[in-house]
């Protein structure tokens, strides 16, 4: 019981911060025109990114397939931070690192996922 109150805080945690990044994406926000077009990828990495953080957001709220958002949102997160690292900065606009650690505590959140759906994903990695 108590691993599934941690799931589901982690769950929507993960999901909270995924939804709320997406405003910004599909207004064009300045930073988030700033952030991909830094990146090469303005706007078709920026809407792209979106639509992928909404799927990951919906498949990690529906507990039959939250493994599957985690795994997802996992890569996505990861990509975010190895863009902060290597490309955009820790702190981009003066944000105090806002973005970079929203994805950190993201990627956090759907690790944790995904190992309580361990089993889920090692069923899948079986081969018959």
């Amino acid at each position: 019981m108590k691993t599934e109150k941690i799931a589901w805080v982690l769950r929507i945690t993960a999901a909270a911060i995924l939804l709320q990044t997406l405003f910004f994406k599909f207004s064009g926000a300045p930073e988030s025109i700033y952030i991909f077009s830094t990146l090469g990828i303005e706007p078709y990495g920026r809407i792209g990114s979106g639509v992928a953080e909404l799927i990951a957001a919906i498949l990690i709220l529906i507990p039959r397939t939250t493994w599957i958002g985690a795994l997802g949102g996992s890569g996505i997160m990861t990509g975010a931070i190895l863009s902060h690292l290597f490309v955009l900065g820790i702190q981009v606009k003066n944000d105090g690192g806002l973005l970079f650690s929203l994805a950190v505590i993201t990627l956090l959140c759907c690790l944790g996922l995904l190992y309580f759906n361990k089993n889920k994903l090692f069923n899948l990695l079986k081969f018959k």
